[in-house]
């Protein structure tokens, strides 16, 4: 199947090309408008139906009208001289208030971007007044916006009601401030709109710098970013359509974290072809160049569809996950890795194909004989110093796993920290009512005997949670119009996305919830306090199921691609080794050094599952070649030493890309803790496990490293290619 894929690629490599392009650019214009109709906003809809702040919110949807889409946006209006607010001065508020809330706010559209690829956004927002300051010095108003607080096209609705209610408010002599998930998050966009355009083209640079640095032509600088491009377009495509077919939704961060996936592992994939294609060239300078990307291409296709099946494994796994964002996360990473597999056995090695030799200029490495360089050296040392080399790997493997001792979990869903001035009205709200008065925690009652509801039958409930410390205040009961449900918010002191705010509504809220519980009612604790504790409890059942089934089915795949029992062993405990290092220097960064309240809730599993999917990527190729290079006459170690000469410079450009793509998220606010621990695993997966201890351990045990099938010494075998040139600076 591979052989045949990519041996029609480079039979017909400008019809491949032509039809990736037309099937990319179709795709990459589809993808917003799909992804626009996947998406949800609401995390507790991930949750399984079973939890308490999941049947909290079916009942809020269908009993009050609760929109799921909706984002609310808390307006803060005070008057500009800041006195008290008078009679008058409330009377204007409201008379404004239902001016903004009839009015339909236009989405703002790009101009060079066509109108039927943007989905319109523009909708009437739903303003009324909430609650007024002890002190009268501001008044608050609900706004309800249609929407996902991540789509650019909302956002745009968001600034364009901020800068009218704004002036609108100013005219009437009032100051404002905004403040609510949707607030906060264009907030610190815009703040870091120019980190984010800097960090991408940063990674633009560094991608073309290493290539221009590595294999000093343009056309190998370029093609990469290029063909990934037009893959990852239809992949990202593929996945919304895919989604759109099953019905599965999709979390907002899902767009962007494909791109960065796709972006680094296309080129990993690319820079395995061109490295080895540029050998095979060197070794065997009469040979025809499209037989040549063939012949390549075939062998190092297999190497690239056990690493891609890898990765297609191990996030198959979170299909047994319990909480959605998980599980929905599994197959959109799936399917388009499985898109970024077709394309790299079809359209890169037609890529290859098509330029031939060309895509090597205007170097002249083809032409002269390569001298040893540092990836020679690398090789040498491994193999004469193996016990040492591998005793100082582990030792800084294990100094920064050490970090782990200690780690907690932090499960804070809310801004992003910075001081935006969506947080500095929170903090002014929060001075004068409870800091959950913009976000409450909400019991929802529903009849379940034949008697409608009445807040008399509600009052022991309501009386009850006023006493639980950590309740600034109790709402009056709120009736549905059939009298068959009820809700009663409740205003925390604590912050809504701290760990205090969690521990009361999982805790002391509850309880008394089952306490004081009329007879012949139930009763569930809904609201973002909740809803993050029941996520909590989802992602430690989730953590314990998910890493033993994809680390038994990466194991499968590696037995049998490597036909050892040994070697797959000797993978998993390097790439475990790493995952705890990652994770553990994580933790002694955010949680120790910085004092942040843990390490994200999401960060042990998603770095599982890409160090050690994408960390097995190099310990494949490297194992791969190692067992090639064996198969020739000769000492055990110095085809490992031949090994680590080939591979290293594609695996150290490899990791350097990879990790420049994870670290730019680092530019997306609240993504720092993924940026710093992905980049920090990928490097330590590429320079230290697959460069140093996999070859060390190669080289102390020999031929014995594939039993019980070991590969025997052919003198028949073709001889190994040269060396790599000494040039080589990209690791």
């Amino acid at each position: 199947m591979i052989r045949a894929l990519t041996g029609y690629s480079t039979r017909h490599p400008w019809k491949v090309i032509a039809l990736w392009a037309v099937l990319g650019l179709a795709l990459v214009a589809l993808a917003p408008t799909l992804f626009a109709r996947v998406t949800q906003n609401q995390t507790g809809n991930f949750l399984p139906r079973s939890y308490d702040s999941a049947a909290a919110l079916r009942i809020a949807e269908e009993r009050f009208g609760v929109d799921p889409d909706t984002t609310t946006v808390t307006v803060l209006v005070g008057r500009a001289d800041g006195r008290p607010l008078g009679t008058a001065d409330q009377k204007r508020v409201e008379a404004e208030a239902a001016k903004l809330g009839g009015r339909r706010v236009v989405m703002p559209r790009e101009d060079d971007a066509p109108k039927f690829l943007v989905p319109d956004r523009s909708q009437t927002p739903r303003v009324a007044p909430a609650m007024t300051a002890p002190d009268r010095s501001f008044e608050l108003l609900s706004v309800e916006l249609t929407g996902n607080p991540s789509d650019t096209g909302v956002q745009g609705v968001y600034r364009a009601f901020r800068d009218a209610a704004r002036t609108q408010f100013a005219e009437a002599g009032m100051r404002t401030g905004f403040t609510g998930a949707l607030a906060d998050t264009v907030d610190t966009t815009d703040a870091n709109k120019t980190a984010t355009t800097i960090g991408g083209a940063l990674l633009t640079g560094l991608i073309v710098l290493l290539n221009v640095l590595v294999f000093r032509s343009v056309l190998a600088a370029i093609l990469p970013l290029l063909a990934v491009a037009i893959i990852g377009g239809a992949a990202a495509g593929a996945v919304a359509g895919a989604a759109m077919l099953t019905g599965l939704k999709l979390d907002a961060s899902t767009p962007s974290l494909i791109n960065v996936v796709l972006l680094g592992i296309g080129i990993d994939y690319l820079l395995f072809l061109l490295f080895r294609f540029r050998e095979q060239l060197r070794s065997q300078p009469q040979q025809l160049a499209r037989e040549a990307a063939a012949q390549v291409c075939a062998r190092v296709g297999t190497a690239i569809t056990s690493a891609a099946l890898t990765i297609v494994a191990a996030f198959a796994t979170l299909g047994v996950a319990t909480f959605g964002q998980f599980r929905s996360l599994g197959p959109a990473i799936a399917v388009a890795v499985l898109v970024m597999l077709f394309g790299s056995l079809t359209l890169m090695p037609a890529l290859l194909a098509a330029a031939g030799r060309k895509m090597f200029w205007p170097s002249r490495a083809l032409r002269r004989e390569p001298r040893e360089g540092r990836a020679a050296r690398l090789g040498t040392l491994v193999t004469r110093r193996p016990l040492l080399m591998l005793t100082a790997s582990v030792a800084l493997l294990a100094a920064l796993a050490a970090g782990l001792i200690g780690i907690r979990m932090d499960y804070g869903q809310g801004g992003s920290g910075d001081k935006t001035p969506a947080a500095a009205t929170a903090a002014e709200i929060s001075r004068a009512l409870p800091a959950g008065v913009s976000d409450p925690t909400s019991v929802y009652v529903t009849a379940e005997d034949d008697g409608p509801l009445t807040t008399a039958r509600l009052d022991g409930l309501s009386r009850a949670l006023t006493q639980v410390k950590g309740v600034g205040q109790v709402a009056p009961t709120v009736l549905n119009k059939d009298h068959r449900a009820a809700r009663i918010d409740l205003y925390p002191t604590a912050d809504p996305q701290s760990r205090e705010a969690r521990d009361l509504a999982s805790g002391p809220i509850r309880d008394a919830v089952a306490r004081h519980t009329p007879a012949g009612t139930a009763a569930h604790v809904g609201g973002t306090p909740a809803i993050i504790a029941d996520i909590a409890t989802a992602v430690d059942h989730d953590l314990r199921i998910v890493f033993p089934v994809a680390a038994a089915l990466i194991g499968l795949i590696l037995l049998l691609l490597l036909r050892s029992l040994l070697a797959p062993a000797i993978l998993m405990i390097s790439v475990g080794l790493g995952f705890a290092a990652t994770l553990g220097a994580a933790t002694l960064l955010f949680q120790h050094a910085l004092g942040k309240p843990g390490v994200s809730f999401t960060l042990p599993l998603v770095l599982f599952l890409f160090v050690v999917a994408l960390g097995t990527d190099y310990n494949i190729l490297i194992t791969d070649r190692i067992r090639e290079e064996m198969r020739h006459p000769g000492p055990a170690r110095a085809a490992v030493a031949r090994a680590v000469r080939h591979t290293a410079p594609a695996v150290a450009t490899a990791g350097l890309v990879l990790a420049g793509s994870f670290a730019s998220l680092a530019t997306t606010p609240g993504s720092e803790q993924v940026a710093f621990a992905m980049a920090l695993g990928i490097m330590l997966s590429a320079l230290v496990l697959s460069l140093v201890l996999v070859p060390a351990l190669a080289a102390l045990l020999g031929r014995a490293i594939w039993w019980p099938v070991r590969p025997r010494p052919t003198t028949c075998a073709q001889p190994h290619p040269a060396p790599e040139p000494d040039r080589v600076t990209a690791y």
